[in-house]
């Protein structure tokens, strides 16, 4: 009976750590709710976009279940840092000074910064440099710290005006509260499809390209993300992933 018993508790002990062995890592994903097409709630109050699906892929490749969690952006690195998400897959532009404090992925897209205006704007990149326009963008973004710098080099008298999304501060040009708002194409584009708005072109900085953001100590999560993301943009899905969100257009 002592046999029996001891034969039958290991076996339940087996089984629970087995299980606990096979358990799915958990990541948070840390994302910007208001980014489309990269990121966002949708009308039904679920993750969308082409990171939130990307993501959902690599979890799924790597044996992971990921959730998907809004964050401020101007707060998203420090709540990285803090172990409040796990990772941030939320157009996050690679940045030198970014990359002091996190690990980034390999790149998975390149992309320009725009301003857009009002449709049937006259004003040139010029006139909203020079001509003491209110410029809005979202804070804590690189083009946010690129144009405050280069406007104090070059005697541009704009004013920045800085919003929580660029979707905000996209109403806020359509309402005549500012003249131009300045952010990445890909949500540039689809503002301008959707809204009665223009880009009006380039304002002099340099493309940058998209990665995939984790705590430096985390090499092995890492390695993992950036197999499975090099994997990913090789697929079928990759290609249908942005004909689905318009991001060639």
């Amino acid at each position: 009976m002592i046999k029996k018993n001891l034969f039958l508790l290991c076996s339940i002990l087996s089984l629970v750590f087995a299980g606990h062995a096979f358990a799915a890592e958990k990541l948070v994903n840390g994302i910007d709710a208001n980014f489309p097409p990269f990121a966002y709630i949708d009308k039904t109050g679920q993750p969308g976009g082409f990171d939130v699906d990307a993501m959902n892929w690599i979890a799924k490749e790597i044996g992971a279940e990921v959730t998907h969690q809004p964050i401020e952006w101007d707060g998203i690195i420090t709540s990285l840092l803090t172990k409040k998400i796990d990772i941030i897959a939320s157009g996050m532009s690679i940045t030198e000074e970014r990359a002091k404090q996190v690990a980034f992925s390999v790149p998975y897209w390149v992309i320009q910064q725009v301003m857009v205006a009002k449709k049937g704007s006259p004003l040139t990149i010029e006139e909203i440099q020079t001509g003491k326009k209110i410029i809005g963008v979202q804070q804590g973004t690189s083009e946010a710290k690129w144009l405050k710098e280069e406007a104090v080099k070059k005697g541009w008298n704009f004013e920045l005006r800085y919003y929580s999304s660029s979707p905000l501060a996209v109403e806020d040009v359509l309402n005549g509260r500012i003249d131009a708002a300045a952010m990445d194409d890909a949500p540039a584009k689809d503002a301008a499809s959707k809204k009665d708005v223009q880009i009006v072109g380039t304002f002099g900085m340099h493309d940058e390209q998209f990665g995939y953001a984790v705590r430096k100590e985390d090499t092995a999560m890492l390695e993992k993300v950036n197999k499975a993301l090099t994997k990913l943009m090789a697929t079928p899905e990759w290609k249908a992933m942005i004909e689905k969100y318009e991001l060639n257009k």
